[in-house]
């Protein structure tokens, strides 16, 4: 049976205990906040502090962090010159959230770093990553979307681990969703195949990578929210990359989903050399 306390008949006692109750909510508020901070900054050492500039090709990201726990999450990208001269660019989404999830995220995209200066085949690299996490002996995995992007010959290939499609638009209005076939998710099978779909690109235009915090949630199908990305993305107009990814990570909070959500543009100015 619940006996519910009866207030103190002194007023200055019942002064004293709501004096407490009143720092011990202030504590537990500071200690929220604290760890929150904690959290972004172990976040802010694990992802590239800004995205390098490439020959015909300008980028704009948006990270926000789980509304949950130490607020640590998972979601990664970056972008890096590979040994050909093509542009890499990756997102990736880890599973679960804390510490232990970061820590293999930085491994991940460490790892996927280096293994693209080592191959131009996107499929390739995600094969080798895949064994590579594996052998790290974690119960961990990564799903993940990496591009190679040819800017000069107005092209990009991509390959998917288990990961959010790609989308694109056009400056002309044109947009949709790359459904492209792709593979299991890294560092849970060994001897997986990762599909690489080549495409062109057909005059200036956006590219949009995303994880599935921005698009999937208990208050949207991740189709809903595509179309929604998709939508933005083609009414976009020239906008700057850096602030069409303000509005595509709008969506997430449409979702309902509390996850970490991060979005990376790509803006191809369409500058190929066609002849």
């Amino acid at each position: 049976m619940h006996r519910h306390r009866s207030a103190p008949d002194d007023p200055e006692e019942l002064l004293l205990t709501l004096g407490s109750l009143v720092d011990r909510a202030l504590e537990n508020i500071e200690l929220h906040r604290v760890r929150a901070e904690l959290g972004m900054a172990l976040q802010r050492h694990l992802l590239p502090a800004g995205l390098p500039e490439f020959p015909g090709l300008r980028m704009g990201v948006r990270y926000a962090p789980s509304q949950d726990g130490l607020a640590i999450g998972g979601d990664f990208y970056d972008a890096f010159p590979m040994r050909d001269g093509a542009t890499g660019i990756v997102i990736g989404d880890v599973q679960g959230h804390g510490v232990e999830a970061a820590a293999f995220m930085g491994e991940a995209r460490a790892g996927l770093r280096a293994l693209a200066d080592m191959t131009t085949d996107p499929g390739e690299v995600l094969a080798r990553a895949n064994e590579l996490l594996i052998s790290l002996d974690c119960e961990l995995f990564t799903t993940c979307c990496l591009l190679r992007v040819v800017p000069e010959r107005g092209e990009f290939f991509v390959a998917r681990a288990g990961h959010v499609p790609l989308v694109w638009g056009t400056d002309s209005g044109d947009r949709g969703v790359c459904l492209d076939a792709g593979g299991m998710p890294l560092g849970i099978l060994r001897d997986q195949p990762y599909p690489v779909t080549r495409r062109g690109l057909a005059g200036p235009g956006y590219l949009v990578l995303l994880t599935d915090g921005v698009v999937e949630g208990p208050s949207c199908p991740i189709d809903e929210g595509l179309a929604a990305v998709a939508e933005l993305v083609g009414a976009a107009d020239g906008a700057d990359p850096d602030e069409l990814a303000a509005r595509v990570i709008r969506v997430a909070d449409l979702t309902g989903h509390e996850d970490d959500a991060a979005v990376l543009v790509v803006r191809y100015d369409g500058t190929a050399n066609t002849g």
